[in-house]
């Protein structure tokens, strides 16, 4: 029989969240049902509500960053018990396609129906519903619901000594954040690096560069509050716009500019790209990881790009790979290297999504969490 789910949904797009009762299979094969202990606020699922992100199915219920607890398992699902505490990913990973066996796990073949809201083998299969009308997931997990069901390749175990609420945010804003500095950026000792947007994925770049051993850290937020949390998190130097921030690594630089620039603003405009580029120097590297509207494309200089060997990378949680890396950082974690418990502003119940939302447009929040009970 069916579970009964409180959970947050959208109807349209542009629209608001609301909250309803769904109806939640029962996991299948290779599917677990987890309670959820804590859901980030991630922007991705702001995009939704101003119709920056179209999904093919409404209603859709949001949330892609959580953890929570197995409650039921799937038959033939090994490997996975009651109990166990998990963090989800919001990009899956089979390991068997040829992106996974390429070691590209982060672009996994499972991930082409995560804004159709479905099983991941079939369109038509959905796991929620409303008054019997399918309803999506985001991105195949759904953590805005109390309880959700998910395949297996977006859901990892984790020790029962970390902090749910805390290890929430593995499953999109830190590896997101820290894999645009240290795998996408690739980001070396001694370099320059500047970082535009400090929101829950910028804080986590900075925190990523700062790491790699980056001698300059350059953070760059029009929202003071947001500039000095980025100090506290790893930054030697902010600015409030990206002429100033560019003026400053030029000065540092001989004229060169940054060795590595990293977007990650909450919300992509053309014209941020094209910043980038001119902010850092020859052979230097631009990290887009910002979303924005799906409609809209950027003009860059393609002879500035070509003559001056610049590349401008794409980045999907930081072109991390889930099941290896979130391990990683939650053992940096509980090691004292990496801060987790710090990027949580405030929390919010399920019915405070809108609230929580408003909140981070207003610049209040680096990371608003939802609590459970």
């Amino acid at each position: 029989m069916p579970t009964t789910t409180r959970a947050s949904i959208i109807r349209q797009s542009p629209g608001e969240y609301e909250t309803v009762t769904l109806e939640l299979d029962d996991p299948k094969k290779g599917e677990v049902m987890v309670k959820l202990a804590a859901s980030g606020l991630c922007h991705s699922d702001d995009h939704l509500q101003t119709g920056d992100l179209q999904v093919m199915t409404y209603p859709f219920c949001g949330g892609h960053e959580g953890s929570g607890v197995i409650t039921k398992v799937g038959p033939d699902t090994p490997g996975f018990e009651e109990g166990d505490h998990v963090v989800f990913s919001f990009v899956p990973s089979c390991g068997q396609c040829m992106a996974c066996r390429r070691g590209d796990f982060n672009l996994c073949d499972k991930g082409a129906l995560l804004l159709v809201g479905s099983r991941a083998d079939d369109a038509e299969d959905f796991r929620m519903k409303l008054d019997g009308q399918n309803v999506g997931q985001m991105c195949g997990i759904s953590t805005f619901s109390e309880y959700t069901v998910a395949d297996v390749a977006s859901v990892i175990k984790i020790d029962k000594d970390i902090p749910l609420k805390s290890a929430a945010l593995v499953g999109c804003g830190v590896p997101t954040g820290f894999g645009t500095a240290v795998k996408a950026g690739d980001v070396k000792p001694g370099d320059v690096v500047i970082v535009m947007g400090i929101g829950g994925i910028g804080i986590n770049a900075v925190q990523g560069a700062a790491h790699a051993g980056a001698t300059n850290v350059i953070a760059v937020d029009p929202v003071p509050f947001k500039r000095e949390m980025a100090q506290e998190f790893g930054a030697t130097d902010v600015f409030e716009d990206m002429e100033k921030a560019t003026e400053f690594a030029q000065s540092i630089t001989q004229g060169q500019g940054a060795d590595v620039c990293l977007i990650t603003v909450g919300v992509l405009k053309p014209e941020h790209p094209a910043q980038g580029l001119a902010s850092i120097r020859k052979g230097g590297t631009v990290v887009v990881t910002g979303l924005g509207s799906m409609t809209e494309t950027t003009p860059i200089s393609a002879f500035d790009l070509t003559l001056m060997q610049k590349r401008l990378q794409g980045a999907i949680i930081g072109a991390q790979s889930p099941h290896s890396d979130i391990p990683k950082l939650l053992r940096m974690y509980q090691a004292g290297q990496l801060k987790l418990d710090e990027l949580i502003t405030k929390e919010y119940t399920l019915d405070q999504v809108t609230e929580a939302y408003q909140d981070m447009h207003e610049g209040k929040n680096i990371r608003g969490v939802i609590v459970f009970d």
